[in-house]
């Protein structure tokens, strides 16, 4: 695989662990269990590869609508996980984010969070950035508001302008997003970022989605003719993109 053309940053809509687990008789709490051992594997294989930014799409603010036991297992899933990689993320070099609404967060796993992304701020390895408590239009109404705060003319509300107020600011827009389980929407992940993103659907739930599973999604990746609403010719010039043609 040719380091050229890996995508800087790639996003993944991990869907599935739920039915993981129920299509093998199984409480879901086990399906997440799986789940989180498959972050460990994609994490180390993104890394090892070259990929600067990987975005985890965790656990969505309307996820919190979900039944509070599993919710409480998926929480305490995520505590124990980030207590139990610190050395690693330390060792690799990684830098750990989280991208979301906090305000509902168990004060344990903010404070966790909080200290996970502070001793890793420095590394310069792979950013692992986790959409924890995230909705993309959340996002996008909470940059308006600190945008309102800022007291921004409307002249200054640009795109750059924005893109700093987004939780994502400072971090490329994803190259590619993988969504797994079958399913072929976004679910209000990156919604603002993804403009130009290229998607790879599969219908390999999360537990069961590899290395060799995420290499293929990024050899099709490589394969696409990425044009930003260019033309072939245009590509390599500074030309403006919109029109239909």
């Amino acid at each position: 695989m040719k380091k050229r053309a890996i995508p800087r940053h790639i996003g993944i809509i991990m869907d599935g662990n739920g039915r993981w687990a129920e299509m093998r008789g199984l409480p879901r709490f086990e399906g997440h269990k799986r789940g989180v051992q498959r972050v460990k594997e994609i994490v180390e294989v993104s890394s090892n590869i070259g990929v600067e930014v990987l975005s985890l799409y965790a656990f969505s603010i309307e996820n919190w609508m979900r039944p509070v036991d599993e919710v409480s297992v998926i929480m305490g899933l995520l505590e124990k996980s980030l207590k139990g990689e610190f050395l690693n993320f330390m060792k690799e070099g990684v830098r750990f984010k989280v991208i979301g609404n906090r305000d509902k967060l168990p004060e344990n796993i903010k404070s966790v969070i909080e200290t996970t992304e502070h001793v890793t701020e420095n590394n310069k390895g792979l950013i692992l950035q986790c959409a924890l408590s995230y909705g993309g239009r959340d996002e996008i109404i909470r940059a308006i508001r600190k945008a309102i705060n800022q007291d921004l003319s409307p002249e200054d509300i640009t795109e750059d302008s924005i893109s700093r107020l987004l939780d994502t600011a400072g971090i490329p827009d994803p190259d590619l997003i993988i969504r797994t389980s079958g399913e072929q929407r976004l679910s209000n992940f990156l919604l603002w970022q993804s403009a130009y993103s290229e998607f790879y659907f599969t219908d390999t739930l999360w537990p069961d989605f590899t290395k060799e599973e995420l290499l293929e999604a990024i050899h099709e990746y490589q394969m696409r003719d990425r044009r930003f609403g260019k033309v072939a010719i245009q590509k390599g010039l500074n030309i403006g993109v919109g029109s239909a043609f």
